[in-house]
C-alpha cells in the first residue's frame, strides 16, 4: 500500500519520491532466459522447427521441468480457461509470430487442455490474417474485443487522471444522456473497464508481446502488451508525465490481470526500435531472439537497454523517459528493473 501510495506522488516530469526511495539490490532476483538462433528468420518469414525448439527450450528453462508437456503443466491445469495475449499491431511483418503461438498451443495441449478452449487475442486482430495466423487449422479461438459490449461493467479500474471517452468505450453515449459525467462539454471519466476476456473468460494468461519500441510508452513490451489493449478509456495511459508513468503498473498489479498472468514471452524474432508498435520495416532488426521469464518488468528493462543501443545507432533519441512505466512497476513490487538485478540465462544451442 505505501508504494502506491508513494508511486501516486508522481511529479510531472514523471520521476517519483519512490524512486528516490528504491534501494538498489545486492544480488539478482529475477531470470530471464535468452533463446537465440540466427536461422530462426530470414527475409520477415520464420522457421517452424527452429521456432518451436527455441519456446520448447524456454519453456522447460523457466520452469526446470524435463519436458515440454510437465513444464506447461506446472503453469496451467487441464481445466483453467488459457488466453495467449498477442500484439496484432503491427501488421503481417510485425504481429507476434504465428510459429511461436503455434508452438505456446501445442505445449498447452500437451499438459492436457483442449485446443478448442484456447483463446489468442488483442484488442483487435486485423493484423492476424495477413501475419498467416489461421484459427481453422490450428484449432484455437482467435478473438478481438467488441467495443462497447467487450468490456465488463463490474471490473472497473479508476485512476486520477481523466480520459476523453470515444465510441467503443463501455460509458460512452452518443447522447450524453445516459451517465454521470465529469464534463458538460466532453465526455470526460476517470473509470476504465477491464475487457471481459480478462475478467471473467480466462484463469491464466500466457504474455506474449512484440519486441518493440513504442512511440508513446517507449517499450510496447509485457507490461504494456496485457495493460493498454485490455481496458477501455486507454488512451490517457499513454501519456507521458504525470498518472501515466504508474498507470500501466497500477493496471497490471489488479488480480485480474497479475493473479492470471503464468509467463511472459517476449517475440524479438523480428524486433523494431523505432516508431511501434506499428509496422516500421525501415527501423527493424532480424534479432533471431525469443525472451521468456515469470517477471514481465525484467524482460521490459533487458529489451529496452537493447533497443536503446540500436536506436542510438541510427541517431535516435534515448526512448527511456517515455518507459518510466517500467521503473515505476518495479518500485511498486512487481519486478525488477536494475541490470544489477537481473541475471540472463541462454538456453540457445
Amino acid at each position: 500500500m505505501l508504494a502506491r501510495i508513494l508511486i501516486l506522488l508522481c511529479l510531472g516530469s514523471g520521476v517519483c519520491f519512490a524512486q528516490q526511495l528504491a534501494p538498489s539490490p545486492a544480488s539478482p532476483h529475477a531470470t530471464v532466459y535468452v533463446a537465440h538462433d540466427p536461422n530462426a528468420v530470414k527475409d520477415y518469414r520464420t522457421n517452424p522447427a527452429i521456432v518451436r525448439a527455441m519456446v520448447d527450450r524456454l519453456v522447460i528453462a523457466v520452469t526446470g521441468r524435463p519436458d515440454v508437456a510437465s513444464a506447461w503443466r506446472s503453469l496451467v491445469a487441464p481445466n483453467d480457461r488459457v488466453g495467449i495475449k498477442i500484439s496484432a499491431a503491427g501488421g503481417e511483418l510485425f504481429t507476434t509470430h504465428r510459429d511461436v503461438v503455434r508452438a505456446i498451443v501445442d505445449g498447452l495441449v500437451a499438459a492436457g487442455l483442449e485446443r478448442s478452449s484456447i483463446i489468442v487475442w488483442d484488442r483487435s486482430i486485423d493484423g492476424a490474417a495477413a501475419a498467416g495466423y489461421r484459427p481453422e487449422s490450428d484449432g484455437y479461438q482467435l478473438r478481438s474485443i467488441p467495443p462497447r459490449d467487450g468490456y465488463d461493467p463490474k471490473a472497473v479500474l479508476s485512476a486520477p487522471i481523466l480520459g476523453k471517452l470515444v465510441w467503443g468505450d463501455l460509458d460512452f453515449r452518443s447522447d450524453k444522456g445516459t451517465i454521470p459525467l465529469l464534463s458538460d462539454s466532453e465526455q470526460m471519466s476517470s473509470d476504465s473497464h477491464f475487457c471481459r476476456l480478462v475478467s471473467t473468460e480466462v484463469s491464466k494468461i500466457i504474455n506474449v508481446p512484440v519486441m518493440s519500441d513504442s512511440t508513446t510508452n517507449g517499450i510496447a513490451g509485457c507490461l504494456y502488451n496485457v495493460t493498454v489493449p485490455n481496458v477501455d478509456n486507454w488512451r490517457r495511459f499513454t501519456q507521458t508525465t504525470g498518472f501515466a508513468a504508474s498507470g500501466i503498473p497500477e493496471i497490471y498489479s489488479d488480480p485480474v490481470i497479475s493473479g492470471k498472468v503464468v509467463l511472459n514471452i517476449m517475440d524479438g524474432l523480428v524486433a523494431e526500435y523505432a516508431g511501434g508498435p506499428a509496422p516500421q520495416p525501415n527501423y527493424a532488426v532480424h534479432f533471431g531472439t525469443l525472451y521468456a521469464s515469470k517477471d514481465p518488468v525484467a524482460i521490459d528493462a533487458v529489451a529496452l537497454r537493447q533497443l536503446e543501443q540500436w536506436r542510438k545507432r541510427s541517431n535516435f533519441p534515448p526512448i527511456g523517459e517515455l518507459a518510466t512505466h517500467v521503473k515505476v512497476a518495479a518500485q511498486m513490487g512487481l519486478g525488477d528493473a536494475d541490470p544489477a538485478a537481473i541475471t540472463l540465462k541462454s538456453v540457445s544451442r
